[in-house]
């Protein structure tokens, strides 16, 4: 099959496609690394089991795959200042974590204080496609937060909110 696509036409379609914003946590040996994500999503209920997609490259994803867990954290409408220090795009030369309120469930992976919900996952399997690994976690707990119908949108490169 011949694939004439090139990954900014794929880009541009994806741009159309409204997601939530969460943010993704590993550890492995008393390092700790998140990222702001929103290839995440839902796949199964029992086991409860969610995805999330990493890129390679990333620290948070090495630290998932040699830790074998993570945490995910989906932030509300009043976070997005911290959605875009966890993407890399304020605050660049701070450590990530440094003066953010978290706190722990099973795992010991961090999740973010005051997120609308929480996350904490066990690897299950993964997976390598392209420049990325797949993560597909069974969820050992699920806790909702604050905000719970305040959610933070992410679309065509803008960050948003529901109207009210």
């Amino acid at each position: 099959m011949n694939n004439n696509i090139n990954p900014e036409q794929l880009k541009q379609a994806m741009r159309t496609w409204i997601t939530g914003v969460a943010i993704i946590t590993g550890h492995h040996e008393g390092n700790v690394h998140g990222m702001t994500a929103n290839s995440f999503n839902s796949i199964a209920l029992s086991p409860p089991t969610v995805l999330v997609a990493l890129a390679q490259h990333t620290r948070t994803r090495h630290l998932v795959k040699d830790g074998g867990v993570f945490g995910v954290s989906i932030l509300n409408k009043s976070q997005r200042k911290l959605a875009q220090r966890f993407a890399g795009q304020t605050h660049s030369d701070t450590p990530r974590f440094e003066g953010v309120e978290t706190f722990n469930l099973e795992t010991g992976a961090p999740l973010i204080k005051d997120a609308m919900a929480y996350l904490d996952c066990k690897v299950v399997h993964s997976f390598d496609i392209g420049d990325t690994t797949v993560f597909l976690g069974e969820v050992l707990r699920a806790e909702i937060g604050t905000d719970g119908n305040k959610p933070l949108l992410y679309f065509n490169r803008q960050w948003r909110k529901l109207a009210e």
